[in-house]
Formats: C-alpha cells, sequence, structure tokens
C-alpha cells in the first residue's frame, strides 16, 4: 500500500473532472477539496505540503489520496453514513404537507413544528424536505381569470395596436389612478446615511387625495397628466379632451379599461362628434393589458409613495413635477408577447394543471 499510495497517475478525462470540481462554485467545498487533494498529490506534492497549503490535516489528504486510488472518482463521494434510518421519509412529509391541516388545529396551512409534531419528526427534517421539494406552505399568490365574452376579440385587439400600430395613427393608454392619498410623515423623514437606510415614522396624517389621469403614448413614453378631484364621466371626457388639444389632427386609438365612465353615453356623444379618437377596451379583469398601469407603478415607487405632503397641493405638484422630469427622460414602453402567448393563461383552465 505504501507504493501504491505514493504513485498517482490520473487519466486525462479524470483530471479533467476533478479540475471542474475544484474550480467550480457550485459544487459541495468538500468535493472541492478533495478534487484539490488528489490533483496535488498528483502534481507531486507530497501530504504535508498538501495539508499545509489547504488547511487540512495530514491525515485527511492521505484519507481522500488513497480513496481515490482505491476506488478512483466515485471514492471521493461521502460514505453512507451510519445510524438510524428515517422513520419518515421525503415523500410522505410532502404527501401531509399538501394535505390541508385537520379542522381540530385551526389553521390554514402547515407549519414546520406543527407538521413535525403531527408526524413524530423534528422540524429540522420538515424544513430540509420543504426545501428540497421547493414547498412553501406559507406563501401564497393571487390569480384571476376574466370572464368576458369577448376575452378574446379584445386581447388581440389591444395587443395588436401593440405590435402593429395603424399607420399615421398614434396610440395612447389612458387609465386614472384614483384615491392617491397626500400622507404627512408625523416627524420628518431622516435621510439617507452610509450604513443606514432612509427612515420614516410609522403613523401619518391624512390630509386628502387626488385622481391622477395619465396617457401614455407607447411609442415615446410621453404622458399627458392632469389631477382631479373626483374620477367621475365629467372629469374623463375633460381629459379626453385635453389629450384631444395634446395631438391636434390626429388619428388616436386610446386604451382603456371597462369602467363605466369610459362608456357613458356623453362620453360616446363626444367621440361621434370625434371619429378621429377611437377607444379600445380591455376584457374584463384585465387592466393589467393597460401599459399605463405600468407607468403608474413607476410614480408610485419613485414619487409618491416615500413622500410627506401637508396638502393635496403639494401631492400634485410633486406629481407634475415627476411627470416633466419623466417626460425629458422617458423611453418608449415596448409590448413583447403576442396574444397567442397571452390567451392560454388568461382563460380559465377545464381540468387542473397540477403536475404529478
Amino acid at each position: 500500500m505504501t507504493q501504491l499510495a505514493t504513485m498517482l497517475e490520473l487519466a486525462q478525462d479524470d483530471r479533467a473532472t476533478l479540475t471542474s470540481w475544484a474550480r467550480s462554485s457550485s459544487v459541495r467545498a468538500g468535493l472541492a477539496m478533495r478534487a484539490k487533494v488528489v490533483l496535488a498529490i498528483a502534481d507531486g506534492e507530497g501530504p504535508s505540503a498538501v495539508a499545509r497549503r489547504l488547511g487540512v490535516s495530514r491525515p485527511t489528504v492521505t484519507q481522500w489520496r488513497n480513496r481515490f486510488l482505491a476506488e478512483g472518482l466515485n471514492g471521493l463521494d461521502d460514505a453512507p453514513r451510519s445510524g438510524r434510518p428515517k422513520e419518515v421519509d421525503d415523500a410522505a412529509i410532502l404527501a401531509a404537507t399538501l394535505e390541508p391541516p385537520p379542522p381540530t388545529l385551526g389553521v390554514t396551512h402547515w407549519s414546520t413544528r406543527l407538521l413535525a409534531h403531527e408526524l413524530g419528526v423534528s422540524d429540522a427534517t420538515v424544513a430540509r424536505a420543504w426545501r428540497h421539494y421547493c414547498v412553501k406552505p406559507w406563501r401564497r399568490q393571487t390569480f384571476k381569470f376574466s370572464t368576458d365574452p369577448e376575452l378574446e376579440a379584445k386581447v388581440r385587439d389591444v395587443i395588436g395596436l401593440y405590435l402593429n400600430p395603424p399607420e399615421k395613427a398614434i396610440v395612447l393608454c389612458v387609465d386614472e389612478k384614483s384615491q392617491i392619498q397626500a400622507l404627512d410623515r408625523t416627524a420628518p423623514i431622516l435621510p439617507l446615511r452610509p450604513g443606514l437606510p432612509e427612515k420614516a415614522t410609522h403613523d401619518y396624517k391624512r390630509n386628502g387625495t387626488t385622481t391622477l389621469f395619465a396617457a401614455l403614448e407607447i411609442a415615446t413614453g410621453q404622458v399627458t397628466d392632469q389631477c382631479y378631484d373626483r374620477h367621475g364621466k365629467a372629469e374623463f371626457g375633460d381629459f379626453l379632451k385635453k389629450v384631444a388639444r395634446a395631438y391636434p389632427r390626429q388619428e388616436l386609438h386610446i386604451v382603456v379599461d371597462n369602467y363605466h365612465t369610459h362608456k357613458h353615453p356623453e362620453i360616446n356623444d363626444w367621440l361621434d362628434k370625434h371619429p378621429r379618437i377611437t377607444l379600445h377596451f380591455t376584457p374584463t379583469s384585465g387592466s393589467w393589458l393597460n401599459l399605463v398601469e405600468v407607468f403608474f407603478s413607476i410614480i408610485t415607487r419613485q414619487a409618491i409613495r416615500r413622500g410627506s405632503f401637508a396638502s393635496v397641493k403639494e401631492l400634485v405638484t410633486a406629481i407634475s413635477r415627476f411627470i416633466d422630469g419623466w417626460n425629458d427622460r422617458c423611453h418608449p414602453f415596448t409590448w413583447t408577447k403576442s396574444a397567442d402567448d397571452i390567451l392560454p393563461h388568461a382563460r380559465r383552465q377545464g381540468t387542473s394543471d397540477a403536475r404529478h
């Protein structure tokens, strides 16, 4: 064994595999260390020198050298550990997790400790199984299916405007962001410092609300805006007139949602007198098709949510200031998915899509 242990020649394939293990950031640290040991021994380093360089003991170096000589690459894997076998395997834990807790527990979903107590295992065992199967009972996502009988026609109409806009026409996305609150923090906001985030008080004073109407031009990202105290048909009609003045003598295709004021007879009468303007409606429960919602998300995160406003006037000023800056640096809003890509996800499935 002495002569065998001091001679170690690597096949080309084995060297390539060991080198990839030693350099990889994704393999287990123990396996990477063992690969470095074998490579160093094969390159002629002595066990003591290898142990000092890698920060391990000499017996560790000789152990993995001898394991490789005896079993090859397979010898570098962890040997089966002794001890009592599992009483509950991961599949049983997963099956129990997917079933709702019994009513007597009075909870809506399992926790590691509750399920561990139910199965008679440790909560660490349950946690490992959940990590292995990527099961997260504490998380919940929402979904919504459109019940609009004209779902497909409306989706194809709106997405057709985004992907293939009519020639010499302008496509605008219009909607209102209602009930924006002018919240004034009860103490001044503490500014950002190295190592410390910006801080604001948890409590605040409400100083009124405003409604932001916005028209987003998808080809450029330019926004036409107006704030109102309310968001009824009168305000929507007034904003449509402002949009019409902003784009005189041009054909306009405007995407709006199914809010009832957008279909009011007075609005329809005004549209009949202005045939160059056409409204296109998103499906019921499909306002996410309206690209102006993306802009509303941006202005909320960058100008409203972290602000402090002593009055509605201050809030409206902040909104106008942001939109002025936005129009100076704006960019086109590009839709990338076709109607055929979206429609299968917008309809309620006839059968379960659970993967077993």
